[in-house]
């Protein structure tokens, strides 16, 4: 099912309240973060193993919080854990880093842009879990920043098995998704434009791994390009996360919104307490 992006610009009055809430903490980070440069920088770093703890947890990292900044800060692994996990962790951290010369150099979204963070995410990956046409856990060679050459699905939580979009159309509906970011970015506010776009990258699936991770990148790419705070869905919102994604398969975007502005208004408020 292809969602509409253009129906997003009619929303309900919790939504609209959510957004002013943003739009106010915006506000007030804008005005803390030019005298406190240094703190920011600091308070970036913090944010970034934060957002690399989380989203690889959803995915299914082993590593703690203390254990992902362990790592992330020292280089050193913790005895006991897959050396995927700290890989992962690694690769994304350099997928944020990369976000940052992203927004400098003022690049557009393209499928170009895409593939390079989903091969960041991958990089040294050799093979990734995948499921079979008979639904068996099987592993399978990895292709990072490549399209997927055969089709993909999930079992969902209430036992059916969701289809992504046929890897003929991946092309073609990745090009109408940046098309839409880059018509629309000055145009539609961030938490909805970044929360489409992340519903319409994991509707897609554009490629055997990474997709989750690729999608919430995207979402807090599109947050900071606008000067918005990055919105962190925290491991523990999981089955919310999951639950919200489904019902936008089903056409109801709201309780996706309702999440991805909660998890920017978590995130802005945990920056204006640290520059306080």
């Amino acid at each position: 099912m292809q969602y509409n992006y253009y129906d997003l610009k009619k929303i309900s009055a919790g939504i609209k309240k959510l957004l002013e809430t943003a739009d106010s903490l915006k506000i007030q980070i804008d005005n803390k973060k030019s005298l406190q440069k240094e703190r920011m920088a600091a308070l970036q770093e913090k944010l970034r193993i934060d957002w690399t703890y989380n989203s690889n947890a959803i995915e299914g990292s082993s590593l703690t919080m203390g254990e992902t900044l362990f790592f992330l800060k020292e280089g050193l692994t913790v005895e006991g854990k897959p050396f995927k996990d700290f890989i992962d962790a690694k690769n994304h951290s350099e997928a944020i880093n990369l976000l940052y010369d992203v927004i400098t150099d003022k690049r557009l979204v393209t499928q170009s842009l895409i593939k390079e963070i989903n091969a960041l995410l991958l990089f040294g990956v050799k093979r990734t879990s995948a499921m079979d046409e008979h639904g068996k856990r099987i592993q399978k060679p990895a292709s990072p920043g490549k399209y997927k050459t055969l089709p993909n699905h999930v079992l969902q939580m209430d036992g059916t098995i969701h289809f992504y979009t046929d890897p003929i159309y991946v092309a073609d509906e990745m090009e109408i998704l940046c098309r839409f970011i880059n018509d629309n970015i000055d145009k539609i506010h961030p938490i909805i434009l970044s929360s489409a776009a992340h519903y319409n990258m994991v509707r897609i699936h554009p490629f055997d791994d990474g997709n989750g991770r690729g999608a919430r990148i995207l979402t807090n790419l599109i947050l900071m390009k606008q000067k918005y705070p990055m919105a962190i869905i925290k491991t523990e919102n999981r089955r919310q996360y999951l639950t919200a994604l489904n019902k936008a398969d089903k056409g109801d975007i709201y309780p996706f919104l309702n999440l991805t502005a909660n998890s920017l208004i978590n995130t802005a408020n945990i920056i204006i307490e640290e520059l306080s």
